[in-house]
């Protein structure tokens, strides 16, 4: 049975809440960037699960606003088992880079940066990161964060690099 513990789930749920929004340098986008950017300003609440030695239930809340310039900012909470996250970022686009870019922080300490694209009608970040546990053991972090119209559909997941254990968060997310 794998085991993970109170830092594996807190980086979980920090990739969950990345999926909403990050922080990042100034962008000069044209007004169909800009444009799609806000069109994500709200609230939004998802109900996901948590895979790992069990499945467990996540709940998360998320308030997208207008930043400064062409950004638009974002502060979010999830909860699962007691424990509860905190996130706060911008998104924007680069302009020099032809790409969205989405940087967060957490009160885990966490810190990720994703890179988006445009697809469709939305936008899809991919994060990849890499961290290590309590115990200093190597992690890698992985989500797709695919931002459509009415809907933000997170897959988030840690892999422990040493056994290949891992820990999968899927949560949609609604307005």
């Amino acid at each position: 049975m794998i085991c993970f513990g109170r830092r594996s789930r807190v980086v979980a749920l920090a990739g969950l809440l990345l999926a909403a929004g990050a922080a990042m340098a100034p962008a000069f986008a044209g007004p169909a960037e800009i444009a799609l950017l806000q069109s994500y300003i709200g609230e939004w609440r998802g109900r996901g699960v948590l895979i790992g030695a069990d499945k467990q239930t996540v709940m998360c809340r998320l308030s997208v606003t207008q930043g400064n310039v062409d950004k638009v900012n974002y502060n979010g909470r999830c909860m699962l088992a007691g424990t509860q996250l905190s996130v706060a970022g911008t998104m924007a686009y680069i302009a020099a880079s032809r790409r969205y870019e989405a940087v967060m922080s957490s009160n885990a300490n966490f810190t990720g940066i994703a890179v988006g694209q445009k697809r469709g009608g939305g936008l899809v970040f991919n994060l990849r990161e890499r961290d290590q546990d309590d115990e200093g053991k190597d992690l890698n972090i992985t989500a797709q964060i695919n931002l459509q119209r009415e809907a933000i559909d997170v897959v988030f997941e840690v892999m422990y690099v040493e056994n290949g254990d891992y820990l999968r968060a899927e949560v949609p997310f609604s307005r």
